[in-house]
């Protein structure tokens, strides 16, 4: 039998597909995912409950004229393949594929980008005010999930929306879910309204007066009393309130229903909030039953959704073990994290230490300065953020953190290239964003025992500290039973070299190893050194090899600009040493999502580009006949 999938290849082709019909279709394109993603992997769970409210929206709005925007976006793999991307879908997350998230530069039908929770009711309202003064009739739709809630950018824009425009679809999409289970007020605020059947029942009874009598005084007869029925019900539904009219909550996999609610929603001229309850992982059993591994993961078994192994530990991993030996040695020691308990590791923490743990939800921001304020009273936080994300709490680092000398430790998470995420989540900004913060400390550790070694210094440290380490696993390096010291900015030389001196960052030393030997096989003798430590800076250990080398070169996993190749320059010059650096790292741009070895040999990121690099510049005969070769 023929699949009705195979019929589509723009929206409009959707629109033809009797009503009756569309579950079928939304198992179709479940199957779909779940067989592309178990080799690609990527965010599996997100995309397979919002199969039926994508399915609707597209069939009652047209797109490209009319604007979705997706929150964080990488629940937006069904609205790509029913908007011409259906044949490239297998690509997705690949190198020169398409991408996991939304991306206007992919399609015309991404009108928007975002990789961070909490962007769209902003953005989508940045559009309708545009749309309103340009005097058009498109409609602008946010798609939020329940967590993006827990996000202050989210309230800043609910703040904003009644006083600004007139028209605006804001659906919520609750599914208890972020990446792990949401928490806080807002979630539990949520849950009373799923679970209050008087309110329910009575919502159900105003849409049918409202949908049966369009007339406008009707209209507004009907919505006073269901605000005054509300009010003796639920004293502070907090969205009407905000000036948005709460429809809901509705079954999220109902398509009849979800459609003609958008028919009747799309001819509103007020600002609306949809509240529709979905099922994460719906279809697919074991993503219904491990919600937290299936909200993003690589490649597993279709059919039982397992995946493979590795016999190493990940950094992450590593930390959260540290950080329980730290707990168990202080009782001052906490733990902070913002709604990625499975992503940092923390959810080992937790069981162990649960009055010393602390998930704030999607509020990086909020997360810094929380730990600010029990950093004055003696306890010692740690702050787990993705390095990426930790952007967005960049002014709490330096005001409420740095400017006070605050004991906070900076757990950086996936701190380099993140792979087949992309540039939302690529963490290579971060030296360049925090070196320049006066009082803040910023370690790099080579291997998991030196991570380990790092969190047990910070945490004797009085002053702020952040500790950078990448996504996946080490190099298997055994990790000591007992933390030790690590002295504060000194480097460590791990071999001694004549003519040049290699400085590979962070785990990027094992790079920096592979180079110093081919420089060995061609008859150089190459020094590697491990920094440690980028502020402060060990400038007697550069400043004793520029001064004995033909040739400085460093290696990190970051973007040049700003980057640790840039600070060696900057201290060469205090110095008045003119000793010739070769730079290896990221260019001036934004990193596409691909596998990181590939990425990393497309833009130079590599031992060759280094060895070439270098023998241009290394004096002598030697050199030029070694350049010649090459």
């Amino acid at each position: 039998m023929d699949r009705l999938l195979d019929q589509i290849d723009s929206p409009s082709d959707l629109k033809k597909i009797p009503i009756p019909e569309l579950p079928k279709l939304a198992e179709e394109i479940r199957q779909e995912m779940i067989t592309v993603l178990s080799k690609n992997g990527g965010h599996l769970g997100p995309n397979l409950g919002v199969v039926e409210l994508t399915l609707a929206l597209h069939y009652v709005f047209d797109v490209p004229k009319d604007n979705f925007v997706f929150d964080v976006s990488h629940q937006a793999y069904v609205h790509k393949i029913l908007t011409g991307r259906k044949n490239r879908f297998h690509t997705i997350r690949q190198p020169g594929g398409i991408s996991g998230f939304m991306c206007r530069e992919e399609s015309e039908y991404d009108c928007y980008g975002a990789g961070h929770a909490g962007t769209a009711l902003s953005a989508a309202l940045g559009m309708a005010v545009g749309r309103d003064r340009r005097g058009g009739k498109e409609h602008v739709i946010a798609l939020c999930g329940d967590a993006a809630f827990t996000c202050g950018i989210t309230f800043e824009a609910l703040n904003n929306i009644a006083s600004t425009t007139q028209r605006l679809i804001v659906i919520l999409n609750d599914n208890e879910w972020s990446i792990d289970k949401n928490v806080g007020a807002i979630a539990s605020y949520f849950n009373k309204i799923v679970t209050n059947p008087a309110y329910s029942y009575l919502r159900d009874r105003v849409e049918k007066v409202l949908e049966k009598w369009p007339g406008k005084n009707v209209l507004k007869v009907a919505r006073k009393a269901e605000e005054a029925f509300k009010s003796l019900l639920w004293p502070s539904v907090i969205f009407e309130e905000l000036g948005l009219t709460y429809h809901g909550p509705i079954d999220g996999h109902d398509i009849p229903r979800l459609i003609s609610t958008f028919e009747f929603l799309k001819n509103q001229e007020y600002p609306v909030l949809l509240h529709v309850i979905t099922q994460k992982g719906r279809g697919f059993p074991p993503a219904l039953e491990k919600q937290k591994k299936f909200h993003g993961l690589g490649p597993y078994n279709p059919i039982t959704g397992e995946t493979p192994t590795s016999p190493r530990k990940t950094f992450s991993e590593v930390f959260a073990e540290t950080m329980i030996k730290l707990a168990e040695m202080n009782r001052n020691v906490v733990a902070i994290t913002a709604a990625m308990p499975n992503g940092t590791a923390l959810d080992k923490f937790q069981p162990k230490f649960p009055d010393r743990y602390f998930d704030v939800g999607i509020a990086e921001e909020h997360a810094v300065i929380f730990a600010a304020g029990l950093a004055t009273k003696g306890f010692k936080p740690y702050c787990a953020i993705y390095s990426t994300f930790l952007q967005r709490a960049y002014d709490p680092i330096i005001h409420d953190v740095c400017l006070q000398k605050l004991p906070v430790v900076f757990c950086l998470d996936r701190g380099g290239l993140s792979g087949d995420d992309g540039p939302t989540h690529h963490g290579l900004f971060d030296v360049a964003y925090l070196r320049t913060v006066p009082n803040i400390t910023i370690m790099h550790p080579k291997d998991e025992d030196e991570l380990a070694d790092m969190l047990f210094t910070a945490m004797h440290h009085p002053a702020p500290v952040a500790i950078r380490y990448p996504r996946g696993t080490g190099s298997g390096v055994a990790v000591k039973e007992q933390p030790e010291l690590i002295p504060i900015g000194r480097a460590e030389v791990l071999q001694h070299g004549r003519e040049l001196a290699i400085f590979g960052l962070g785990v990027m030393i094992e790079m920096a190893k592979e180079l110093a030997a081919r420089f060995e096989e061609l008859g150089y003798s190459a020094a590697v050194i491990n920094p440690r430590t980028v502020k402060p800076f060990d400038r007697g250990t550069l400043e004793f090899f520029a001064r004995h080398v033909e040739l400085i070169v460093t290696i990190e996993d970051h973007v040049l600009a700003g980057g640790f190749g840039s600070l060696v320059l900057e201290e060469l010059q205090q110095l008045g040493l003119r000793t010739p650096v070769v730079r290896i790292g990221w260019p001036d741009q934004f990193i596409e999502h691909g596998k990181v070895d590939i990425l990393r040999k497309k833009y130079g990121v590599t031992v060759e580009n280094a060895l070439e690099q270098s023998l241009k510049i290394l004096k002598g005969s030697k050199a030029a006949g070694h350049l010649e070769i090459a």
